[in-house]
């Protein structure tokens, strides 16, 4: 994989290029030390991967990330001193469409597996540049529309903004429980939840094992595996499918709520690289459930949204400032629909 550096301290750069020297497929095409730099040197090479540091003196990591992605768009993982110390900026730049963060690896750390983490993190990466399209899903069926609401979201890439957007366009008390599967890893997802309570009406949680979807609270997958609902109405997670690379995986979860969720479903699928929840967007269209897509203009990455447009998945493409609005209208508040 062809890779770009952004960092101001040589001393992380010197990090860096030493852990991607443990593979042969990784090369270093250039390095930047500040946000303008590497915009102009993603303009000149594109890399198949940057390595974006969030703050750096002038332009910072997450307007860097936004005028990639606007100016020559590409996978983009955030890799700073602490993701966690950082948390707000990280999600900042998974708004402007970075995939995912970790930290920097130490320099001259001789422990074992010291970038283990890193690499992990790109190779993911490079599968889901590589990702192959979707399985089809069966005829529509028809649904009675009995039983509690439910708007199940899935988001990658640009996820957390857009996320944040249509929980800040509901009501509080919203007649309906909601669902979110962001491609988050389990290390950040509680720090996530903490900054979509500052944008949400309803409370924003962790789903935890045993929970059940209720109405008025938004759930937040939790960890790297797939989040599922089980036969019995609870919320559970999964490893399988272990080749999945999506983790946790938007289509696996919309596989199981298509199966096991007794009342009406809005499905929603916002920006993202790849395809996860395409498939699974058009299984719930399939069952008869109301489906929507972020459209092309306002999505951070038109990846997933765009593979739902493409497989038929989706009852309506909107941009991101109607989406809660149609889900005003679909579950029964359209007064505040209109405002």
């Amino acid at each position: 994989m062809r890779i770009g550096i952004v960092n101001d301290l040589a001393l992380a750069v010197e990090a860096l290029r030493r852990a991607l020297s443990q593979r042969s497929d990784h090369s270093v095409v250039w390095t930047a030390s500040s946000g303008e730099e590497a915009v102009a040197q993603c303009a000149r090479n594109t890399p198949d991967l940057v390595l974006m540091d969030l703050i750096m003196p002038g332009m910072g990591g997450v307007e860097a990330t936004r005028q990639i992605m606007a100016r020559s768009p590409c996978a983009i993982l955030v890799v700073t001193a602490s993701v966690g110390g950082n948390a707000p900026l990280v999600f900042e730049a998974m708004g402007h469409g970075a995939l995912d963060a970790t930290d920097v690896p130490a320099l001259g750390s001789d422990a074992p597996g010291a970038a283990d983490g890193l690499l992990a993190k790109i190779d993911l990466i490079g599968r889901l540049i590589g990702d192959r399209p979707s399985r089809a899903a069966p005829r529509p069926q028809r649904r009675n529309g009995s039983g509690e609401r439910l708007i199940a979201i899935g988001a990658s890439a640009g996820g957390p903004a857009a996320v944040a957007e249509v929980l800040g366009g509901l009501p509080a008390a919203f007649p309906a429980a909601i669902a979110i599967v962001q491609h988050i890893d389990e290390k950040f997802a509680g720090s996530m939840a903490e900054w979509l309570n500052r944008y949400s009406p309803n409370p924003v949680r962790l789903a935890r094992p045993g929970d059940t979807l209720t109405v008025g609270e938004a759930l937040l997958a939790a960890t790297n595996e797939h989040l599922v609902l089980t036969p019995d109405g609870a919320l559970d997670y999964a490893a399988e499918p272990k080749e999945q690379p999506y983790r946790p995986s938007v289509d696996v979860f919309f596989d199981s709520i298509a199966e096991r969720w007794p009342g009406p479903i809005a499905g929603v699928l916002l920006s993202g690289m790849g395809r996860d929840g395409a498939s699974g967007l058009l299984g719930l269209r399939n069952k008869g459930h109301h489906t929507i897509a972020q459209d092309r203009a306002t999505s951070a990455v038109y990846g997933m949204p765009k593979a739902a447009a493409e497989l038929g998945a989706a009852v309506d493409i909107l941009p991101l400032d109607r989406i809660a609005a149609r889900l005003r209208v679909l579950f029964g508040d359209q007064r505040s629909a209109s405002s």
